[in-house]
């Protein structure tokens, strides 16, 4: 490719709106254009890399038995009501209407679909397991979308699918992903960590993720420096202690102009774990009281978990007021008609101090069991750093991280909503044991960046390189010059070395902040200098000194240089 023919220009400056590293380098080296919030567009360089990103994806699925499929980014929405997932994924779905007044979904996930593929190819027990993959658009109406290619409401991911006659075959499939995973990211130079996770709207039993941890995440991780236990913070449990008490006299105590539980806490000289919190959700539109020790913050994905919502928020103060509450002085002490879910750290916590449901008042000595009971007692506790290790009580360490994959497994959620059976030995029908694989490519080609890049540009891992070599030639009013470097542009290209040819007629100044910013591994530069000492400069991206190489070794230099 001959720059002066490339499709795209490389910018000095990045536009202010670019916030991270890798969105301002996939804007300076004109890798991409912006057409809208989350909606981009490839340009020549940046379609070259993505199409490599997903080759070493495709090598990887189909080594570890994956079969590439594609399906259809528009599916009908019975599909998703059937699935009960409409309302799971609320306003990040987007939903069309045909001339028909049919509704459509743009598909943001391909689970219905997979299954709808497999119920008409699979009978038997004798054609499982099988591992269907795409890589395909997907789309999703995000609030916020975010850092470039980090968040977006188009974009490009890797989702396979397991189906397997028992649970056995899942976990030996998902083993085998987990590994594929770990091939993809080491491939692409993207250090990444295996987390415990939240399946959120896709639903099923145990899933991970791959976090590549950078401040530029929007991922919060906690990790066991002892152990290594590692979760993400909507998943992270941790150990809760509580001193052994026998239990007192419940009693009320007046607390005048004491709210909140910093408030209550100093003004009766106790401690933040032994006051009781209440906080109050609705969910899906009925109320919820929800207590926890005062020292401990709601996890809300926990809490929608448990109470399976598809809309969780806070109330507002009218609502409070309107069921009888009294913010500042709420207990489910005596409490009735409301839902009531406790944290299970509180049952072991004794004497607590709570809300006496009366304005300025309180009660010690509060004591699960005895003064009152839950309706659901269960984790829903957020893990902050610093909180002891369920595995072995270390600190925990937090890190900021951008999730890179996620691995499900779904189980027999789908197969039995959407009738994905096969016959047994003994013919007897059996939901397919299912499991989920993606990888948001784009979002990997960002953390490419993020990663692999010093203050002058990119430094391309070798095997994503938009191109192997950017030859440079400096002296084009030259004929010479220029014929020695068409030719070995032409020598390049017949051994099967891509090369991206810099023919402008620029300074040397410009083309060597150009090479420098498209971070090609090797560059080649012809000069009337060096010509005269029959040899070319070759450079590689990750050093600072070049050296002269003649020019009948040029090639065989160039191939050791990208085989280091």
């Amino acid at each position: 490719m001959r720059m002066s023919r490339l499709f795209a220009k490389t910018l000095r400056q990045a536009p202010s709106e670019a916030d991270t590293i890798s969105h301002q380098l996939l804007l300076r080296a004109g890798l991409v254009q912006q057409l809208a919030a989350g909606i981009y567009s490839y340009l020549p360089l940046g379609w070259r890399v993505l199409r490599k990103v997903e080759d070493v994806i495709r090598q990887e699925m189909d080594e570890a038995g994956g079969q590439e499929i594609q399906m259809p980014a528009i599916q009908p929405i019975e599909l998703w009501e059937a699935s009960g997932r409409r309302e799971a994924f609320g306003e990040n779905l987007f939903v069309l209407t045909d001339r028909r007044d049919r509704e459509l979904a743009l598909g943001p996930t391909h689970e219905e679909v997979v299954v709808d593929i497999f119920k008409r190819q699979v009978q038997s027990y004798r054609d499982l397991p099988v591992l269907p993959y795409q890589i395909q658009t997907k789309f999703r109406d995000e609030a916020r979308p975010r850092g470039g290619l980090i968040r977006l409401r188009q974009f490009v991911m890797k989702d396979l699918y397991s189906f397997d006659a028992d649970w056995d075959g899942l976990d030996t499939n998902y083993d085998r992903m987990a590994m594929a995973y770990k091939n993809i990211f080491d491939r692409c130079r993207v250090p990444t960590v295996m987390v415990l996770a939240d399946s959120g709207a896709i639903g099923g039993r145990d899933c991970h993720e791959f976090m590549f941890l950078t401040e530029v995440g929007e991922d919060e991780v906690l990790i066991c420096p002892n152990c290594g236990y590692a979760a993400n913070a909507e998943k992270a449990a941790f150990l809760r202690k509580a001193a052994a008490e026998e239990p007192l006299v419940m009693e009320e105590v007046s607390t005048p102009g004491a709210k909140t539980i910093e408030e209550v806490s100093r003004f009766l000289g106790v401690p933040r774990e032994k006051t009781l919190k209440a906080v109050f959700y609705a969910s899906d539109g009925q109320p919820v009281f929800v207590a926890i020790r005062g020292d401990m913050d709601v996890n809300e994905t926990k809490l929608r978990n448990t109470l399976g919502s598809h809309e969780l928020r806070l109330m507002e103060q009218a609502e409070v007021q309107q069921r009888g509450l009294v913010a500042g002085s709420a207990s489910p002490v005596g409490l009735k008609g409301v839902t009531v879910v406790a944290d299970d750290a509180i049952p072991a916590s004794p004497n607590l101090v709570a809300g006496a449901n009366t304005s300025d008042a309180h009660l010690r000595n509060v004591n699960y069991g005895r003064d009152w009971q839950a309706d659901i007692v269960t984790d829903i506790a957020l893990a902050h750093e610093g909180d002891p290790c369920p595995t072995c009580g270390t600190a925990f360490k937090t890190r900021r991280s951008i999730e890179m994959g996620h691995i499900f497994k779904l189980g027999t959620v789908y197969s039995d909503k959407l009738g994905a059976t096969f016959l047994d030995g003994d013919g007897q029908a059996k939901p397919a044991i299912m499991g989920c694989y993606g990888i948001g490519v784009e979002r990997l080609l960002a953390a490419v960046l993020e990663q692999n890049h010093d203050d002058r540009g990119i430094v391309w891992p070798r095997e994503l390189a938009p191109f192997d070599v950017h030859l440079v030639v400096l002296g084009t009013d030259r004929p010479e010059v220029v014929a020695s470097a068409d030719a070995l542009y032409d020598e390049l290209r017949a051994v099967g070395v891509e090369a991206l040819y810099d023919d402008r007629e620029e300074s040397a100044g410009v083309k060597f902040n150009d090479a420098d910013l498209l971070g090609m591994p090797v560059r080649l530069t012809v000069s009337p200098r060096n010509l005269e000492k029959n040899s070319v400069e070759l450079k590689r991206r990750t050093e600072e000194q070049s050296t002269l190489v003649p020019k009948d070794q040029v090639v065989t230099a160039v191939r050791q240089a990208l085989g280091d």
